[in-house]
């Protein structure tokens, strides 16, 4: 009986797995089209309405969301080097942890997990010091005015 509820456990994991995905494009094809329903809904009750251009212009141009400012430094972006900092941190407290598995430590044992954070930790810690580095070497330097979008 046990082995019954273990294969429907996974039958269960299984099909949420590809269930969650298959959801969510649907329920933002389904926004998608509701968006674009009341759009058209406003533009047919400016027209009946009689706006005029400016005042309509405002109604339908939505501002576009500003991207999230990111630290740069020249064409750098310095998000991809943290990130890739973090990595190998991550891919050193696990050769750390191989290392010292025939010294008793192995994976199911908390050391692992204290390992491995002790690896993102030095990865966090290079990436600061080549960002320091790189900011006392070059300065920083914010994006061109011509990068940023202007209201017209």
């Amino acid at each position: 009986m046990d082995a019954f509820f273990e294969n429907l456990t996974g039958l269960i994991a299984a099909v949420l797995a590809l269930a969650i995905p298959i959801v969510v494009v649907i329920m933002v094809f389904m926004r998608k089209m509701k968006k674009d329903a009341q759009a058209k809904e406003l533009r047919q009750l400016i027209i009946e309405n009689k706006t005029d251009p400016e005042t309509a212009k405002l109604l339908v141009d939505e501002p576009k969301p500003q991207k999230k400012e990111q630290r740069r430094l020249g064409a750098v972006n310095l998000e991809s080097l943290r990130t890739a900092c973090v990595l190998l941190g991550m891919g050193l407290g696990a050769l750390i942890n191989w290392a010292l598995e025939p010294f008793g430590f192995g994976a199911k044992d908390i050391n692992f997990w204290i390992i491995i954070a002790f690896g993102i930790g030095i990865g966090m810690l290079c990436s600061f010091l080549v960002e320091m580095h790189l900011f006392k070497k070059y300065g920083q330097n914010k994006p061109n005015e011509s990068d940023s979008p202007t209201n017209v």
